[in-house]
């Protein structure tokens, strides 16, 4: 599920313990935005010994790299990229061609490390995204959603952000997941900055929603249960899940049978049968 898409520092050792035990549907620890320059490389080193110490995350660990045109990106994916990381999040994607070349980066790092397939995610957060946004989205079968990023958009636009505005970033923020929708994959919100406004909060993700989002990135983990009552999941994600849990179900649970099979045109695997539990779970709920 990506009701939740929760950023966390990886410069804090602190922060990063916590997020362990939180209940986002995706934690995604951040090289970017959140980590100074000069504290890149311990980041890296933090983010690279998170997975193999301590108590398992309960959550599928992302991390969200430095932009394509940061030229940063390929000493980020070999520091982090290991068994325990399940995607990354790309920020500032302008276009299907930066998407591939650093999908060429990770599909290298699989095979030199014996991974398993890495998701991506492309952050769309410029004009030139925003035009581009479906071929991003189709760029590679790995891409599962797209995420907005309202900040870095105004900023490009030359705008400045109002909270009860939204008129200069509407376009943008309904195109994406449309786009989206159409390449087959989820669209994420951008964040809500106030932590202490869980009106504000509720108010935007539900918007969000009525766009066509599937879920919000978030960067407090009080903002991770006001999120979930937003998103539950719909009927179509409720059948979806039960052909899925059908399908994959006695080769999940009792080992046997085959791991992955084709349902509707797609092959499924462990990964969405977890999905689909989450799904079925938080319908329950």
């Amino acid at each position: 599920m990506f009701r939740s898409l929760l950023f966390v520092p990886g410069n804090s050792a602190r922060f990063i313990e916590k997020a362990r035990t939180l209940t986002a549907d995706v934690v995604c620890l951040d090289l970017e935005d959140s980590v100074p320059a000069n504290e890149k490389d311990a980041a890296r080193a933090s983010i690279a010994g998170a997975p193999g110490k301590g108590q398992e995350f309960r959550s599928p660990v992302y991390v969200r790299t430095n932009s394509f045109e940061s030229g940063l990106v390929p000493a980020d994916l070999r520091a982090v990229l290991q068994k325990g990381i399940d995607g990354v999040v790309i920020p500032k994607v302008n276009d299907a061609g930066e998407a591939a070349e650093i999908i060429r980066i990770i599909t290298g790092l699989e095979k030199e490390r014996g991974l398993g397939r890495i998701a991506v995610m492309p952050s769309i957060e410029t004009a030139r995204g925003v035009v581009n946004a479906y071929s991003i989205a189709g760029a590679d079968e790995r891409v599962n959603a797209l995420v907005f990023g309202v900040f870095d958009f105004l900023h490009d636009m030359r705008m400045d952000y109002d909270e009860h505005d939204a008129t200069g970033y509407a376009y943008a923020r309904a195109k994406i997941p449309v786009d989206a929708r159409a390449a087959g994959v989820h669209a994420i919100d951008a964040i809500w900055q106030k932590v202490d406004d869980a009106y504000g909060l509720v108010k935007d993700a539900t918007i969000a929603k009525s766009l066509g989002y599937s879920g919000k990135s978030i960067i407090h983990p009080g903002q991770i249960e006001p999120v979930h009552k937003v998103f539950l999941p719909s009927k179509a994600e409720i059948e979806w899940a039960k052909k899925v849990v059908a399908a994959l179900g006695e080769a999940m649970e009792k080992g046997s049978g085959r791991g992955a099979v084709r349902l509707e045109g797609r092959m499924i695997d462990a990964v969405h049968y977890k999905q689909a539990k989450a799904i079925l779970n938080a319908s329950e709920s």
